[in-house]
């Protein structure tokens, strides 16, 4: 049989004409008119077949083009979201440095006012879509004295912007079908009418943004962890042993009954905190909860899924490998495991 090679480029543009970057988007930008509980059903069932391309719709809509819609003028929104909803653009959001992950207050990138523009210096690192993106969201410090009240969000054509360098990273654990990249900033130049928000607002902008996309992420660990469930479960009916399935062993029964309680579970997590930002409601514990819980799912459901497929599991000839190296990459972008806790926590002592 001939192997049919489809680019990366071929799936995102199908995945544009389909619609699927148009969810939360107000529909005289191109909007398909669907919230964010459309988004994370198509979110798991793409990440269901491969967790990479969940990605584009964070990247695209719930990331850029719905940030923008929040906090733009009107000649931000006009410009920039039908791009990104179509496809023409891709999108990015740069907040993650060498140094600086989850004290996102600490990041070193800054920026000076020239007057008529600003002037950027610094370095991203570990940024999806960087090698191949067109326009999107930079974090950079403009007051580093007010520490998160001095951050401020740049709209930055990585492509076009004299300064700007992008390095790939090839390196990487899991997610090989979504770019990776490090950007270089040196003295790159960003016009004025490219400051999304006030300057000074990018703290705030930013935990907006995250808080959003993080559903994403949820949603997108939902599926994998999914994936798990249904791989596991077929192997273990078609798998033979002492003449028996293997699924008619205890063992791995309660493998197989832990494994969908715990995504029966992130499954109602990340549908209730959809359906309350669909309703304009306080739910940034609701989507911590979602995101810890899911993330906790695909990661335990990837080594369920290994143990019941045996030394199969172990090649590349089944995805239980694959699912492994993908669900890690959960626990670590929009928000830590740790990060999560630390807000679930605050919230049930009171603190929030």
């Amino acid at each position: 049989m001939k192997r049919i090679i489809i680019s990366e480029k071929e799936i995102h543009d199908k995945m544009a004409e389909l619609g699927f970057f148009g969810f939360c988007i107000e529909e005289q930008y191109g909007g398909n008119g669907m919230g964010f509980v459309e988004a994370c059903l198509v979110t798991e069932q793409l990440a269901k077949v491969h967790a990479s391309w969940r990605l584009p719709i964070n990247m695209q809509c719930i990331g850029p083009a719905l940030t923008i819609q929040l906090f733009g003028t009107k000649e931000q929104k006009e410009k920039f979201i039908p791009k990104f909803v179509s496809g023409e653009w891709i999108g990015y959001f740069a907040i993650t440095e060498p140094n600086t992950g989850s004290d996102v207050a600490s990041m070193n990138t800054y920026a000076v006012d020239k007057g008529d523009h600003w002037v950027i210096n610094g370095q991203k690192m570990f940024i999806t879509n960087a090698p191949i993106a067109d326009y999107g969201l930079l974090y950079a410090s403009t007051d580093k004295a007010a520490k998160h009240r001095g951050i401020t969000c740049f709209l930055v054509d990585f492509k076009n912007t004299p300064g700007v360098e992008v390095h790939p990273i090839e390196t990487k654990f899991g997610l090989h079908c979504s770019p990776t990249g490090e950007v270089v900033f040196d003295n790159a130049i960003v016009p004025k009418e490219n400051v999304l928000g006030k300057p000074g607002d990018g703290f705030k902008i930013c935990m907006t943004q995250l808080n959003n996309t993080r559903i994403g992420c949820a949603a997108g660990a939902l599926g994998l962890s999914g994936a798990c469930l249904e791989t596991a479960a077929k192997y273990a009916n078609e798998r033979q042993q002492f003449g028996r399935r293997i699924g008619d062993f205890q063992m791995v029964q309660s493998t197989l009954a832990e494994m969908a309680a715990e995504h029966e579970a992130a499954k109602l997590l990340v549908y209730r905190a959809a359906w309350l930002k669909d309703q304009g409601l306080p739910n940034q514990y609701e989507t911590s909860l979602a995101k810890y819980v899911a993330s906790e799912a695909a990661v335990n459901g990837a080594n369920d899924c290994l143990t019941i497929l045996g030394s199969f599991g172990y090649t590349t000839e089944y995805p239980g490998t694959r699912y492994l190296a993908d669900a890690r990459s959960f626990k670590v972008v929009e928000g830590t495991t740790f990060i999560q806790k630390m807000i679930i926590a605050k919230f049930v002592l009171g603190d929030r």
